[in-house]
């Protein structure tokens, strides 16, 4: 007997991510889906990062859907609570809330082959099934503690910056944080004139350059809401920007070596910004511009002139229960320590972030790791039908994730639509178009940064542990066209109940 489904599509994760794939889906006549989401509110990075100075780090402008572009940014680089708002006003707007669970733990996910149909396994032991997944989960979500012996035997407070709490006073308190990326960029001038003395502890110096950012005075907010195609001019220019400070400088460093211009650039602001020459020396980075995500700062710097900031370099010994202790003996006593220690991104357990089993149980983290990161433009692996990612291995190309998510929701569209046409119920990629595909990205990476560049020295989270970056070496065009014009055949489109009526390779 041929199971139903109880939706058509099943969507994990209720970031910017899955609320854009949701509402895509619903403008192109896929209404029925369910959203699910683990914590109690929309907008995932926005949802749970709310720590002081929590902003965006591109221009706001490219920092939205382009179909549902607002007036209302309060400055370039909006603050993080006007993305929360963004998000929730997305969901109310285009009816996601009501097709969507919150409080919902996805614990694993499996393929039935005889149905073609995703079984989603939910915290509690509830099962939903769905025709289609998609995984918009992303990686910039579960936090990363440090891997430094006594971190747990701190009797102080301890709060890691994706989990801030904002009951905890830190006027008058010697505070630590270990990390300077780019939370910290952002959490470190916005309480040092608070707190009786902040220690930070950096590993790895972070390029920080000039931020061209402005408050949008209403005159401003005014024009862009009533001036017919000021929206589409200011998103043009800030694309363009953000084309240029990173998806052309790393992924075209070997024919156009800009990063070089933006070393040069960032020294300056150093220069100018920090008095010291011995704490400038700390500050400078001996990786090439663009090995590790970089960060857009016109107060960080400045920071480390105040007499209660105290940078510090030397290698962390242990955690003790009254602060830290570095490798030359010296222990600093601490009331609140902070860990800006970012995310898991390419750890076991994260991607993806609960077990999924395709035909015949095959395991995606370990189908990774026998094989390496890889899916087909980012969104589908084989062996793994009817299942979709938002932000898969070389799918993001390091510009706006709201490109990210408007080209790989499309080409989900794309799949969907030839589905429906095809009566089929099973969507998969074939093995040759993924293997052409993986070989076309790693043939770009002589030419990126991270291949040409320093890199050594970075710590970055762009490598896995396989020294790839799975990230895609295109520029953003080329990723808009690819979402629309992908090769229908390097799909197999077939019914679960008559595979040889539907199996045609052929639009």
């Amino acid at each position: 007997m041929r199971r139903t489904p109880d939706h058509e599509v099943v969507i994990i994760g209720g970031g910017l991510s899955g609320i854009g794939a949701a509402i895509m889906l619903d403008r192109a006549g896929f209404g029925d889906y369910l959203l699910l989401e683990e914590g109690d509110g929309f907008g995932g990075a926005w949802h749970w990062n709310t720590y002081p100075g929590v902003g965006v780090d591109i221009p706001s402008f490219s920092y939205q859907f382009s179909f549902e572009q607002i007036s209302g940014w309060s400055r370039v680089y909006a603050p993080g609570a006007e993305l929360k708002a963004y998000a929730e006003h997305c969901v109310d707007k285009f009816d996601v809330r009501r097709r969507s669970r919150l409080n919902t733990t996805v614990t694993g996910a499996a393929f039935d082959e005889s149905s073609s149909l995703w079984e989603v396994r939910l915290e509690g032991g509830d099962v939903v099934t769905g025709r289609y997944v998609v995984s918009a989960t992303g990686v910039l979500t579960k936090p990363k503690k440090p891997e430094i012996p006594g971190v747990e035997d701190f009797a102080g407070i301890t709060m890691h910056t994706a989990r801030w709490d904002h009951d905890v006073e830190l006027t008058g308190k010697r505070v630590a944080i270990i990390g300077t990326g780019a939370s910290a960029v952002q959490i470190i001038p916005s309480i040092a004139p608070a707190v009786d003395q902040l220690t930070v502890f950096q590993r790895t110096p972070i390029w920080c350059l000039p931020k061209p950012d402005a408050g949008l005075a209403w005159p401003v907010r005014t024009a862009l809401r009533v001036v017919p195609g000021s929206k589409a001019v200011a998103r043009l220019a800030s694309q363009s920007y953000v084309e240029a400070t990173f998806p052309l400088a790393a992924h075209f460093h070997g024919y156009v070596p800009t990063a070089k211009l933006g070393e040069t650039l960032g020294r300056r602001h150093l220069k100018r910004s920090v008095r010291d020459p011995e704490v400038r020396r700390k500050l400078t980075p001996s990786y090439s511009l663009g090995c590790k995500r970089p960060s857009f700062s016109n107060t960080y710097l400045n920071t480390f002139n105040r007499e209660n900031v105290v940078l510090e370099t030397g290698s962390i010994d242990r955690i003790t229960e009254r602060g830290i202790r570095t490798a030359d003996g010296v222990e600093h006593d601490v009331d609140v320590l902070i860990l800006a220690t970012g995310f898991k991104v390419f750890d076991k357990g994260n991607m993806p972030p609960f077990p999924v089993a395709g035909v015949a149980g095959l395991d995606l983290e370990t189908f990774w790791t026998e094989n390496r990161f890889q899916a087909y433009h980012g969104v589908s692996v084989p062996q793994f039908p009817n299942m979709f990612s938002i932000l898969g291995p070389y799918g993001y190309n390091g510009s706006s994730y709201f490109n990210l998510i408007e080209t790989q929701s499309m080409h989900i569209i794309r799949l969907l639509k030839t589905a429906h046409k095809r009566r089929a119920t099973r969507v998969e990629v074939t093995d040759k178009a993924n293997t052409q595909y993986f070989s076309s990205v790693l043939g770009r990476r002589d030419k990126q940064v991270f291949f040409q560049g320093q890199c050594a020295e970075a710590n970055s989270y762009y490598f896995d542990d396989h020294g790839d970056v799975p990230l895609r070496p295109s520029p953003t065009l080329e990723t808009m066209w690819a979402a629309r014009h992908f090769p229908l055949n390097d799909y197999k489109f077939t019914n679960a109940s008559r595979p040889e009526s539907h199996s045609s390779a052929h639009p």
